[in-house]
C-alpha cells in the first residue's frame, strides 16, 4: 500500500454521505461552519471522476421539486444498481426520516412510496445493504433525544420497512459509528455509546468491541478478537477489500484524540492488524468519506483539530467547534501500486523537501520526465463545482 496523491481546493466535505458508482464518488450534503443549514436549501451534490481526479456539481433538472431532500448532514446513502437511496440526516433544525432516490442516470430525484414500520427520524445511524435490503442501525433521535439501539430493515424491491427481530445481545446505544456488510453479515464497530443511558451525556461512552449480525439467522453475535485491537472512536470511516474491513481515523473524545491510523480487521480469523502504508498519510481527522474505487482508496474532506489549542475552555462546544479545520483536499492510497507510481511519489516528495521547482533540474529518465509533468500528485486541484456547464459532458462519462 502506498500514498500516492495528495491534493487540495476541492469542496470541504465533513459529515456527508459517498456512494460509488463505476469510476466516480457521489457526495450529498455534509456540514459547513460557514453555512446556515436550517433553512431547507436543496441538498449539495458534488462528483468525483476517479480517472481525472476533478471534482463537478451537476445542474439537476428539477432541483425545485419537493422530492428533492434539503440539506443536511449525519445521513446516510446506499446503492442498488444506478438508484442511490438517502435516508436520515439532521440539518439543525430537524431530522428527517423520508427515504429519497437519486437515479444517476438521469440526475433526477424522486421520493418512493414506502410502508410498513418506519424508523424515527435520526442522524448519525449507519446503513449498509444486503441482499437487496438496506439496514439502518442505531443513530441519535432528535425528537426524543435518545440514541438509538434499534434495528430496521428495508426491501428495496417491495419498499417495505419493518424491525428486525434478533437473538442474542445487540451493540450498546449508539451513534456516528461504522456499519460493514460481508456476505451475509453486517459488523458495527466504534461509535459513541453507552449501556446504562440512552440519552445523551456530557461524558462519551465509547466502545471498541466488534459486533456482527449473521442476518440469515437473525442473530448478533460479539466474537473473540485478537490481535491489535484499535482504539475506540466515531465518526471514522470503513471500508471492504477481499473479504477484510478496514477502519480510517475518527476521534475520541475523551482522550481528545483524532485518528489517521488504519487498522484491518479479519472476520475468519477475528484478529486485528495495523496497516503502516508507505508514503505520506493524510492529517488526522474524523467525517471525511472513505471510498474504494478498484484498487485504490479515495479520502476526501473531514475535519481536525487547529492546533495550538487554547489552555482555558470556557465554553466546551463552542470553544471546541471554533477550533476545527474543514478540509478541501483528497488523498489516494493505492493498494497495489506500480514501481513507476512509487518512483514518482519519491521523487515528487525530494523535490518538495529540497525545494526543487524544476523537473528538469532532476537526474532521471526522460520518459519519467514526462510522466511526472502530466501529474503533480501534490497539486492545488481545479475544481468545477462551480462550473455548471459541465454537468453535460460528465454525464457522458457516467453513462458510458
Amino acid at each position: 500500500m502506498y500514498w500516492t496523491v495528495h491534493t487540495s481546493g476541492g469542496p470541504k466535505l465533513v459529515s456527508n454521505a459517498a456512494v460509488v458508482i463505476g469510476t466516480s464518488i457521489f457526495t450529498f450534503g455534509g456540514y459547513c461552519v460557514d453555512v446556515d443549514h436550517t433553512k431547507f436549501k436543496p441538498i449539495d451534490i458534488h462528483i468525483l471522476d476517479t480517472e481525472k481526479l476533478k471534482w463537478w456539481k451537476p445542474e439537476l433538472n428539477n432541483q425545485d421539486c419537493s422530492c428533492v431532500p434539503f440539506m443536511r448532514y449525519g445521513h446516510t446513502a446506499i446503492n442498488l444498481g444506478s438508484n442511490i437511496y438517502l435516508w436520515g440526516g439532521f440539518n439543525g433544525n430537524r431530522a428527517c426520516n423520508t427515504l429519497y432516490c437519486f437515479n444517476t442516470e438521469t440526475l433526477k430525484w424522486t421520493t418512493p412510496n414506502v410502508f410498513g414500520h418506519k424508523p424515527e427520524p435520526r442522524d448519525g445511524h449507519s446503513a449498509c445493504i444486503i441482499q437487496n435490503c438496506m439496514y439502518i442501525f442505531g443513530g441519535y433521535e432528535e425528537g426524543s433525544g435518545l440514541f438509538a439501539s434499534d434495528l430496521y430493515m428495508l426491501k428495496l424491491h417491495s419498499m417495505e420497512w419493518s424491525i428486525v427481530k434478533t437473538e442474542g445481545r445487540p451493540p450498546s446505544y449508539r451513534d456516528y459509528h461504522t456499519a460493514t456488510a460481508i456476505d451475509n453479515k453486517m459488523y458495527i464497530f466504534g461509535g459513541r455509546s453507552d449501556w446504562a443511558a440512552s440519552r445523551q451525556i456530557d461524558t462519551d461512552t465509547y466502545c471498541s468491541d466488534i459486533y456482527y449480525l449473521d442476518t440469515s439467522r437473525g442473530k448478533w453475535i460479539r466474537p473473540n478478537v485478537y490481535g491489535s485491537k484499535p482504539i475506540a472512536r466515531r465518526s471514522h470511516s470503513a471500508f471492504v477489500k477481499d473479504g477484510f474491513f478496514y477502519i480510517f481515523g475518527g476521534f475520541n473524545k475523551n482522550k481528545d484524540l483524532h485518528f489517521q491510523d488504519i487498522h484491518r480487521y479479519d472476520p475468519v480469523s477475528s484478529t486485528w492488524m495495523k496497516i503502516l502504508p508507505k508514503g505520506t498519510p493524510p492529517c488526522a481527522r474524523r467525517r471525511q468519506i472513505c471510498q474504494l474505487v478498484n484498487d485504490r482508496i479515495f479520502i476526501a474532506g473531514g475535519i481536525s483539530p487547529i492546533f495550538p489549542k487554547p489552555v482555558t475552555i470556557m465554553d466546551q462546544y463552542v470553544q471546541f467547534n471554533a477550533n476545527l479545520k474543514e478540509h478541501d483536499d483528497l488523498h489516494i492510497l493505492d493498494l497495489k501500486p506500480s514501481l513507476k507510481d512509487m518512483c514518482m511519489v519519491n521523487v515528487w516528495e525530494n523535490m518538495e523537501e529540497k525545494k526543487i521547482d524544476n523537473i528538469n533540474d532532476l537526474h532521471i529518465p526522460l520518459s519519467l520526465k514526462h510522466d511526472m509533468a502530466a501529474f503533480h500528485p501534490f497539486e492545488i486541484m481545479e475544481t468545477n463545482i462551480d462550473m455548471m456547464q459541465s454537468s453535460e459532458e460528465n454525464l457522458i462519462v457516467l453513462l458510458s
